[in-house]
């Protein structure tokens, strides 16, 4: 199958939106937390987080454009800090339906079943059920003006790993925590890792670690 720009312009838009999204391959699955000026919690699942560098520890996230509320946007800008949860098999469901569109003043903690975490210092809520999550604060916020999203490039400022699950060498055993990924819209998944491998050198072979 091949597709030009012409006929993806033509296609259904939510035909073109599901097919769009899944030729990026499996994507990082999270819950983002937030807290309004006011004090009301929200939760709403995120499949756009990258990884920008280490040090100092930063991420972000792409926000789509504001053709409605976006709650999660609009908590980040005026609190400037929000957790981010990794989604396991045990609640992904849940997850899946904090994407609907619940009024500002519906909490989605409550809506689907999920529970509401507080770390000391932080107001933003993180989700109990999560194993692997950390507490972000807000460093730049980029407007995007090609199609009008908005780039949040944010810090780790706290975070929360299992034991078990973290090697010597700093590696996060992420199958071991339970992550679950996701493909395009609404294809969940879990994973079979191949092998570790050791550091690319033009010089030496690899080996399996």
């Amino acid at each position: 199958m091949k597709v030009r720009k012409t006929e993806l312009a033509d296609m259904d838009q939510r035909v073109r939106a599901a097919f769009i999204n899944a030729l990026g391959g499996f994507k990082s699955l999270v819950l983002i937390g937030t807290k309004s000026a006011d004090g009301q919690p929200n939760l709403a699942v995120f499949s756009s987080l990258f990884h920008i560098g280490a040090n100092p520890p930063l991420f972000g996230i792409i926000v789509r454009p504001d053709k409605s509320d976006r709650h999660t946007f609009e908590n980040i800008q005026a609190t400037g800090q929000f957790s981010v949860n990794h989604v396991t098999e045990e609640f992904f469901e849940k997850a899946h339906q904090t994407s609907a569109r619940y009024p500002r003043e519906i909490s989605e903690f409550d809506a689907v079943g999920l529970t509401p975490e507080h770390w000391d210092g932080y107001s933003a809520p993180l989700v109990m059920e999560s194993q692997v999550k950390w507490m972000a604060e807000c460093r730049e916020i980029h407007d995007l003006k090609i199609n009008g999203t908005h780039m949040v490039i944010a810090e780790i400022v706290e975070v929360s790993v299992p034991n078990d699950c973290v090697s010597t060498d700093g590696w996060v055993d992420l199958e071991k925590a339970g992550t679950v990924t996701v493909s395009g819209l609404d294809s969940y998944h879990v994973t079979s890792q191949l092998a570790r491998l050791s550091y690319a050198k033009p010089d030496q072979p690899l080996k399996k670690l």
